[in-house]
Formats: C-alpha cells, sequence, structure tokens
C-alpha cells in the first residue's frame, strides 16, 4: 500500500508538470493570436493607452507624437539577436497630452563591444512621431536586487519593471506599465522585430515538455503495476495447498 500510495503521488506531481507545460503552450498560442490580429489590423490607438494599468497583458497597435526624455538610455542585459548576445535599448517618451504618462520605446538590439562595453545610444531630438506595438515589458525572470544600475550615462538593466526604472533614474514622472515595440519599418532606432515572444520557448517545445511528463507518469504507474503483480507471483503458497 506503502509502495502505490507513493507510486501514485509522483505520477500525480509529472502529471501536474505536463498539464503546466500544456497550459503555458496554450498560453503562447493565444498570445502569439492576438498580436497576429493586432497586426494584421494595424488600427491604432493613442500612446496614452500604454499607461493603463489594466490592459497591461494586452497587445494593442499605437501610434502617436511626443519628445524623447534626455535621460538614459536602458539597456537589457543578455539578449540574443541572430545567434549573437547584446543589449536591448530603452529610451523614456513623452507623448503628446498633458495627462499622459511617459512610457519606455523599444528602440532595438544592438551588440555589445570589447569587453562588454556599452553602446551608445543617443537621444533623438525634437518633436518625433512614432508607432509600434504595445506590449507588456520582457518577462522579468528571478527578481534579484533592483534589476538596474548606473555605469556611465546609461543604466543596464537585468529586466524591465518601469515602476523601478522611473524611481532608481529619478525621472520626474511615473512610466506607463506598457512598453512601446517600434515599428520595424520605422528609420528610427536599431535591429528590431515584432516577435511578441522573443527569447522565450516556442509553444511546441511546452508541449513536447508535456508530453515528456504525461509520459513519465504512465510510466511510474506501469512500473508499480509490474511490480505489485511480480510480488504476488513470488509470494510463497501455504503449506498443504494443491499445486
Amino acid at each position: 500500500m506503502f509502495g502505490w500510495l507513493a507510486a501514485i503521488g509522483l505520477a500525480a506531481c509529472f502529471a501536474a508538470l505536463g498539464a503546466w507545460q500544456y497550459g503555458r503552450a496554450e498560453e503562447k498560442r493565444a498570445v502569439k493570436a492576438q498580436a497576429a490580429a493586432v497586426l494584421d489590423a494595424r488600427d491604432p490607438v493613442p500612446l496614452a493607452a500604454a499607461s493603463d494599468p489594466r490592459r497591461i497583458d494586452d497587445l494593442d497597435w499605437s501610434a502617436g507624437r511626443g519628445r524623447f526624455i534626455d535621460t538614459g538610455p536602458f539597456l537589457l542585459d543578455n539578449q540574443r539577436h541572430e545567434g549573437r548576445v547584446g543589449v536591448r535599448a530603452y529610451r523614456a517618451f513623452v507623448p503628446e497630452g498633458e495627462s499622459a504618462s511617459a512610457l519606455l520605446v523599444d528602440l532595438g538590439w544592438l551588440p555589445l563591444g570589447a569587453g562588454r562595453a556599452l553602446p551608445g545610444v543617443p537621444t533623438p531630438q525634437g518633436d518625433v512621431a512614432l508607432r509600434g506595438l504595445l506590449a507588456a515589458p520582457p518577462s522579468p525572470g528571478l527578481r534579484l536586487g533592483t534589476g538596474i544600475a548606473p555605469v556611465g550615462e546609461a543604466w543596464l538593466l537585468t529586466r524591465v519593471e518601469p515602476d523601478a526604472i522611473a524611481a532608481v533614474a529619478g525621472l520626474d514622472r511615473p512610466l506607463a506599465p506598457r512598453v512601446l515595440r517600434l515599428d520595424p519599418a520605422l528609420p528610427l532606432g536599431h535591429a528590431r522585430d515584432l516577435d511578441v515572444l522573443p527569447n522565450t520557448l516556442p509553444p511546441e517545445r511546452h508541449v513536447g515538455y508535456a508530453v515528456q511528463w504525461f509520459a513519465l507518469a504512465a510510466t511510474v504507474l506501469v512500473v508499480a503495476l509490474v511490480l505489485t503483480l511480480r510480488s504476488r507471483r513470488r509470494r510463497p503458497r501455504p503449506l498443504g495447498e494443491s499445486r
């Protein structure tokens, strides 16, 4: 009985992990489907929509004018592009309108220099027209420390948290919870695309892991059944029992 309880508990854990992996695959498929619909329609909303905390997990095509704040740049470390490791550059942008919150604009990927020297990212001057995809910041992963440190005139990030960035960098206004993924067709910025799941596992990989966990759960139960049948066959017969 103890062996079967242990086997059932272990199988249940493996099955739960498989269900979690499958759920992650479904979540990412939904995100990709939403992104495809938004990018096909490209019906722009104002940049001020980035400041709505209730829509942090939504995707919107957005356009508007404003100016960049001459603070930063904010460089997200350990970002891959075409097999190379570099940084993703962000700058704070203030849309037109007194009620609009500043937001981070993803200007694209840049390679690191010799000895991990950070690249320069000049501040675009004057009134600028932007368009792109409003999306949640990249997944932060493990939250260790503040996630932001000054390096020369730049700020090096291990994760993108708008509230923490505004507080540590001393910005005079809060940052919107969503960031603007700049349209690659614009001449402004650096190497970039509108992949909504960069540097993460694709849905197909999660499905593969789910199948592995479900297979392990089934294997545990099959092994427990085989061991039980073998133990019954080896059990000694009572004295006097007919063969």
